[in-house]
């Protein structure tokens, strides 16, 4: 689905649209050319408009990057959606906060089980 927030990249070109539509989702252009089996010069002549895709790579492309052949020809159709970008900052700090977690149920736990063993001896 179009993401309205992302409506002026329609007017871009043919190149505009593939970066615009690889660096969405995350990928480097060499990553994406590995994906479809091109040369990264390949993919970067192709983004910078000094060439264009055959049919049967531009749909290869679409695919690749999570869009339709139609938006990435004209800008219409189904374009990229916006990923949130979770900074590696973000992720850590959820990581030690599940971390704390886990260990605080592990001492409830250890708890609960001394309690009820000390039921079970006394």
């Amino acid at each position: 689905m179009f993401n309205e927030n992302l409506a002026s990249h329609g007017d871009d070109t043919l190149g505009g649209r593939i970066s615009f539509a690889r660096e969405t989702i995350g990928l480097s252009a060499e990553e994406a050319a590995e994906r479809l089996g091109v040369l990264p010069v390949s993919w970067s002549a192709w983004e910078c408009d000094r060439d264009v895709p055959r049919a049967n790579r531009l749909t290869m492309m679409a695919g690749i990057l999570g869009v339709s052949t139609a938006w990435l020809l004209t800008g219409r159709g189904s374009g990229p959606m916006e990923v949130p970008e979770t900074s590696q900052a973000a992720l850590e700090q959820e990581l030690r906060a599940a971390s704390a977690d886990v260990e605080a149920l592990n001492r409830r736990l250890r708890t609960i089980a001394s309690r009820l063993e000390s039921r079970d001896g006394g």
